[in-house]
């Protein structure tokens, strides 16, 4: 089975390599970006199966315009996009995907901090795995 590749975009770097340690031991391919508009440019570089998306970066709404614009994109559209942010705990606003299909582009809404076997568990299943 040829390995899945995962780009995570996220401005913070110490979780950035936590996630990369935590996804490479499964057997994943990582890349990275810390802003949305680096992310859009390795999406289109690196092809990847599935994205890791923080929402507060160089603004506090950056990951919801980066995947916007993802989803506008006729060959990343579909792509499944995990948002990890600790946008409830920064600003109190919450987000359920249940609820906010329409307005959230992403497949799955998750809250900072996340352990490591969560994080693999959701990553398979928006895989397919």
């Amino acid at each position: 089975m040829l390995s899945k590749k995962i780009l995570v975009i996220d401005d913070d770097i110490d979780l950035v390599e936590a996630m990369r340690i935590t996804l490479e031991s499964a057997g994943f391919d990582v890349v990275d970006a810390q802003s949305g508009q680096q992310g859009i440019k390795r999406l289109q570089n690196d092809d990847p199966d599935l994205i890791i998306l923080d929402v507060m970066m160089q603004t506090q709404d950056e990951g919801f315009h980066t995947a916007y614009e993802i989803r506008s994109m006729k060959d990343y559209k579909d792509i499944p996009i995990i948002m990890l942010t600790a946008i409830t705990m920064e600003t109190g606003f919450t987000f359920d995907r249940d609820k906010d299909g329409d307005f959230l582009p992403v497949d799955e809404f998750l809250e900072k901090p996340i352990s490591p076997q969560v994080l693999l568990e959701k990553v398979k299943i928006h895989l397919g795995l």
